[in-house]
């Protein structure tokens, strides 16, 4: 029997699939350039682009984040009806 935090899997597990959608919606919607274009339109193109590689970064992160939880979450909790132990020692 494996020892899981269900509210920690499913909120990583959450957070993957966000993330992973943020991926995909993301790289459906790449800016795309065109001939002939004038120096103000490059400078949007480039900034759409740049705009763009931050998203795809930050969806990465939520996605990176998820996937540590989901790992965190395998163990997380301790077994029931083994109390902890204190020790205490005499000083003299």
């Amino acid at each position: 029997m494996v020892l899981v935090n269900k509210k920690m899997l499913l909120g990583g597990m959450a957070m993957i699939i966000v993330g992973l959608v943020f991926t995909i919606n993301i790289n459906a919607a790449t800016p795309i350039g065109q001939a002939g274009m004038t120096e103000e339109e490059v400078i949007d193109l480039m900034i759409a682009e740049q705009e763009n590689a931050d998203y795809n970064t930050l969806a990465g992160i939520v996605f990176g984040l998820g996937f540590l939880l989901v790992l965190i979450s395998f163990g997380a909790r301790r077994k029931k009806g083994k109390p902890t132990k204190n020790v205490e020692k005499k000083v003299e």
